[in-house]
Formats: C-alpha cells, structure tokens, sequence
C-alpha cells in the first residue's frame, strides 16, 4: 500500500492505468470538530454543505467531479446493486457492494473501522466496490460483489481485490458469542479469533477473514492495508473510538474506485 497523504493506493490496484482508486484518509477536507477533516458521510452529522466540499476534493484527486461519485445507504448486508448512471443522493439504495464496466463512474463505499473492498478485472474492464463490516462480510458481500462482477463479464482468475484500512485484531475485542456464528458457517475460522485479556473474550481479525473469503472465492491478487483505524487518530475515523470516548458522532471515510474514460 502506497502511504502518500492524504490518500493509501494498493499495488494490487495501482499498476494499471485504466483506473484510478484510494481509500482516503480523514485529512485534507473542510470539516470541524469530531468530523475533520475529509469527512464524506452525509449521515454522519456533518453540515451537509461541508460533507459536499469534501467529497469534491476526494474526486478531483481521481480526475473526477463530485456528481460522477456513486454510494449506497450501507446496511451491512450482502446486496450489491449495478450502476449503469450515477444517482442523487436521494435515489441511493441500499446496498453494501457496487459493481460497474461504464468508465467515469466512481463506486463509493464509506466506512470507519468496517474494511472498505475495491476491486478490479483489468481483462473484462469491470470494477467493483463492497462496505465490509463483521454482518456483511459473514453474510456474503464479497461473493455477491463477484458473482455481480461476473454478469458484467468479469472472471474470477482475473479480478484483483484491495481490502482498506479497517479496525485491526489488537483494538476488536468482542464478547463470547461472537466468533460462534463464524466457527458454524466454517469451523477453520477460529484462526481469525485470539483470545482477549477478559474473560471469555476475543480479538477479531476483520481483515484477515474478508482476505479469507476472498481467496475461497477464487481471487488469487488480494492486498490488506496495515493499519489500524481504532489506533491512527490522525489518519482514519473511527466508531469504535468515538464510542469507548462517549463521543455522539464520528466522520466516514471515503474509499472509491473509477474506470478511466
């Protein structure tokens, strides 16, 4: 992963010039307070007017205007949607995946501590990206974001994944009943739990599980960011500290992908 500021690219993605990708950082917007600064979720609480300024400057640093970027109003699910337009942010679905072949269009995902997923078949031209939280990447998003992949031409032996920075092992304590669904969907996910300093409690590699899920899904070229949005105040959002603060809002960061015209 490229460290330049404000934004991480992934060699797995960065080698092809017939798209342009980040998972952007928290800096380099006009956002104030719990929100700044490159604050992109216009649920968040932010001054929408703000949320609008900084999704211009995330676009311009990939050559694109604010209105080509395309989201989704993110449920944690598996339901991925094909963008054939881009839409208003009132005819946003919901849905957890994009997927599209049209260049120009900017898949977003938003996220803080959930992993941001940007994919790419350079063969068939068709990209995708998948908001990845604990429900979602259990439920199956990174399968249906292939398998939508797949009806615009995609195959799987040439789709490359990149899996953003997201909460990481070390700050994912969970309690006792977490990893029981995991262990009954494939008893070999166990490995993605480490015992936690309480009692009965665990760590949860997020990262390492949708790289797992990835590679069972056929996908050979997958990158995993090393970082940790819990623990790198400075560079990422994140719900997981805004609530062991008691904070009432936390920022989104942007992650977004587009076919180069």
């Amino acid at each position: 992963m490229d460290e330049a500021e404000p934004v991480i690219t992934s060699g797995a993605l960065g080698t092809d010039p017939g798209i342009r990708h980040a998972f952007f950082t928290r800096q380099g917007g006009v956002s104030e307070g719990l929100f700044a600064s490159l604050n992109c979720g216009f649920g968040s609480g932010d001054e929408p007017q703000q949320v609008a300024a900084n999704r211009e400057i995330a676009m311009a640093r990939l050559g694109e205007t604010a209105d080509r970027l395309v989201t989704v109003r993110q449920i944690h699910s598996a339901r991925v949607v094909v963008v054939e337009r881009p839409w208003c942010r009132e005819e946003s679905p919901t849905a957890d995946g994009l997927v599209t072949a049209i260049p120009g269009i900017a898949l977003g995902v938003l996220a803080a501590d959930c992993a941001p997923i940007l994919f790419y078949d350079p063969v068939a031209r068709v990209i995708g990206a998948a908001h990845g939280g604990w429900r979602g990447a259990l439920g199956g998003v990174v399968d249906a974001t292939i398998a939508r992949m797949a009806e615009l031409g995609a195959e799987r032996p040439h789709i490359r994944a990149a899996i953003g920075p997201c909460i990481a092992r070390r700050s994912y304590e969970v309690g006792p009943e977490f990893p029981q669904p995991f262990v009954t969907e494939d008893p070999g996910n166990i490995r993605f739990f480490a015992p936690a300093p309480g009692p009965g409690r665990f760590l949860f590699d997020l990262g390492g599980y949708i790289a797992h899920r990835l590679a069972r899904a056929g996908i050979t070229t997958v990158e995993v960011a090393p970082h940790d949005t819990v623990a790198e105040e400075e560079r990422f959002f994140s719900y997981r500290r805004a609530r062991l603060r008691g904070e009432p809002c936390y920022g989104l960061g942007l992650s977004a992908i587009v076919i180069k015209e």
